[in-house]
């Protein structure tokens, strides 16, 4: 009876072949990195991270000239450190609140004196953030309780600052989105 059905009488399976063994790892592996390419997606869908922000801080400067923005940097660094001090002593909202509206005054008088020739304004507002992504938490664009402040016509372009958990950064230094999945592939063919 298996005579009539030819490729049951071959002397050489299919299993033992070598071509067909390194056919079914290499299909092995790939349902195994479309599992782990789902598996990301899935826990990236269903991610949720609480602002842990209460209040962030934007420099505007007058324009996008080289002088302009290094007054906005030199604001930044003479701002930050007054914002650092009053956070390592404050717990609580409240706390932050009051401490943060008593160093208001300084904080202007700090950009007027570095920037002397142009007007300079402070207010606390809802502000548009764009979205920051930390580590493997993404933080959505929307608008935020903020400190803003605007030198000249503010047309510049923007230092975008977390004021807690006293994390600042600069938009362009932000670090490149990874795959945790192509990390792992590439660290596989590395010598």
């Amino acid at each position: 009876m298996l005579q009539d059905y030819p490729q049951f009488t071959q002397t050489e399976t299919i299993g033992n072949d070598t071509r067909h063994t390194w056919k079914r790892k290499l299909i092995v592996f790939a349902e195994f990195l479309l599992i782990m390419v789902m598996l990301q997606a899935v826990l990236s869908l269903f991610q949720t991270h609480e602002n842990e922000e209460p209040v962030r801080y934007r420099i505007l400067a007058h324009s996008d000239s080289a002088s302009d923005q290094a007054v906005k940097v030199r604001i930044q660094q003479e701002i930050e450190p007054m914002i650092t001090a009053v956070l390592a002593n404050t717990s609580t909202q409240p706390e932050i609140d009051a401490a943060l509206k008593g160093i208001e005054a300084d904080m202007l008088a700090a950009a007027e004196t570095i920037a002397p020739d142009m007007p300079v304004a402070l207010e606390r507002s809802q502000a548009l953030f764009p979205a920051k992504r930390a580590g493997l938490w993404i933080t959505p664009q929307d608008t935020y309780d903020a400190y803003i402040l605007t030198i000249g016509s503010g047309r510049g372009s923007n230092w975008w600052c977390s004021i807690f958990p006293k994390v600042c950064y600069e938009e362009e230094d932000e670090e490149p989105v990874k795959f945790f999945v192509w990390e792992w592939i590439t660290s596989l063919f590395k010598a």
